[in-house]
């Protein structure tokens, strides 16, 4: 959510990009440790299991079950999409649950708001969420990077709780900032997981600031 595609990327483009990191993704999780599947990982009270099943929910569920699930919830998205991560990360193996990332590779299924880049962010950062929290060096390609960063606007902020009043994101390895005020920098993936929410290990950001997005 709140992520606007440039002009020059196409819908097309957009999905192929979704493509290539849901593979890659599903390659990555099959390489995993029994123990790092059960390692907390960047999202509050979730395993690195719980957020590999909740990143395929989207496209394993029908229509008439998400509506199910909600109604069960009492309406309320956030504790509907916890209860089926943990349902679904118990019920599957770490193998079965990068089969189903790979095989909805190009699946439509978009978030509520944002369309495909929003589906990309979904994918990118739940992925950040996984190889930050296992100390895996896993870099995001520029071109990904790229729709989403140019994307961020004060609507997405809002919605993730994320408060850049006086402070700018500079990214280090990319020519890309954003915001006015004191600096903050970091590499391109790391200020995009910052702009979602997350809490980011101490010492991956630099700044006078920084401390205020670290854990």
């Amino acid at each position: 959510m709140g992520i606007a595609t440039s002009r020059k990327d196409t819908r097309a483009e957009v999905r192929q990009l979704i493509a290539a990191e849901r593979r890659e993704l599903a390659d990555l999780l099959d390489g995993l440790r029994a123990e790092q599947w059960e390692s907390p990982s960047l999202c509050g009270g979730w395993r690195v299991r719980e957020v590999a099943a909740h990143m395929s929910m989207g496209f394993r569920l029908s229509l008439p079950a998400t509506l199910g699930q909600l109604a069960t919830a009492r309406g309320n998205l956030h504790r509907m999409t916890d209860r089926v991560a943990r349902r679904d990360a118990a019920a599957h193996s770490g193998a079965e649950l990068a089969a189903f990332l790979r095989e909805g590779a190009y699946h439509p299924w978009t978030p509520p708001v944002g369309g495909f880049p929003a589906a990309l962010g979904h994918d990118v950062v739940h992925g950040l969420d996984i190889t930050v929290a296992l100390g895996l060096d896993r870099r995001v390609p520029e071109d990904r990077l790229r729709v989403l960063l140019d994307g961020i606007r004060p609507s997405g902020l809002r919605f993730f709780g994320v408060d850049l009043s006086g402070v700018r994101l500079c990214a280090e390895d990319l020519d890309w900032s954003y915001g006015s005020g004191s600096a903050v920098y970091g590499t391109g993936q790391d200020l995009l997981l910052l702009a979602f929410g997350r809490r980011l290990p101490s010492g991956r950001l630099r700044g006078e600031t920084s401390g205020r997005f670290t854990r």
